[in-house]
C-alpha cells in the first residue's frame, strides 16, 4: 500500500464483493450493464458482444498463435479457433467509465466465499470472484454471476481491479 500511496495518493486493495457489483450494475437492475442478456446458445449471448469478451466472441480478432483451441465450443455467436483475454478497453465501458467488467477475465475480490454461504467452512484462501472470462458462457458474464475459488490458481482468465480510495485532506 505505501507503493500505491506514492503512486496514487490513496490506498489501493481488492473490492469487496458488493463494491464490485455497485460498479459492474452502474445503476442498472438488468442482467448486464447495458440492458438484458438474451442466450441464444452456450456461447452465444448477443447483448455481450458491445461489452464483454467471452466463450462466444474471444476469438474475433485474437491473433496469437498460441491461443487456446476454441474450435470446439459448442454454439458460439462467432466462429474461431484460437481464443485468449483482449487489451483492456477494446468493448464499450458500462454507464459509470469502466471497461471489462463482464468477460475478459474473472476479477478477485476481498470477499472470502464463507461470508455468504453457510454450508462453506473458512478456508483462508476461497473468495469470490466476479465477472466471468473470455473462455466462459455466455451466462457467466452476467452482474449477479459469482464464483468461489482458491486464490492460489492461477489461469489466463484470472485478473484482478483494484480500488484506489484517494486521500482526502
Amino acid at each position: 500500500n505505501s507503493e500505491a500511496r506514492r503512486q496514487f495518493g490513496g490506498d489501493a486493495r481488492l473490492p469487496t464483493e458488493a463494491e464490485w457489483e455497485y460498479a459492474c450494475r452502474a445503476g442498472s437492475r438488468t442482467a448486464l450493464s447495458n440492458g438484458k442478456l438474451t442466450i441464444k446458445g452456450k456461447n452465444n449471448g448477443p447483448e455481450l458482444d458491445e461489452v464483454a469478451w467471452y466463450g462466444g466472441n474471444s476469438s474475433v480478432g485474437f491473433e496469437l498463435s498460441n491461443g487456446y483451441d476454441c474450435s470446439g465450443w459448442p454454439e458460439k455467436q462467432y466462429e474461431g479457433t484460437k481464443a485468449g483475454t483482449h487489451p483492456v478497453a477494446k468493448k464499450t465501458k458500462n454507464p459509470w467509465g469502466f471497461y471489462d467488467m463482464h468477460g475478459n477475465v474473472w476479477e478477485w475480490t476481498k470477499t472470502p466465499a464463507h461470508s455468504y454461504a453457510t454450508n462453506i467452512e473458512p478456508d483462508g484462501n476461497i473468495f469470490i470472484r466476479r465477472g466471468g472470462s473470455w473462455w466462459h458462457e455466455d451466462k457467466n458474464c452476467r452482474v449477479s454471476r459469482r464464483y468461489a475459488s482458491d486464490r492460489s490458481k492461477k489461469t489466463s482468465g484470472l485478473g484482478l481491479r483494484v480500488v484506489i480510495r484517494e486521500n482526502i485532506e
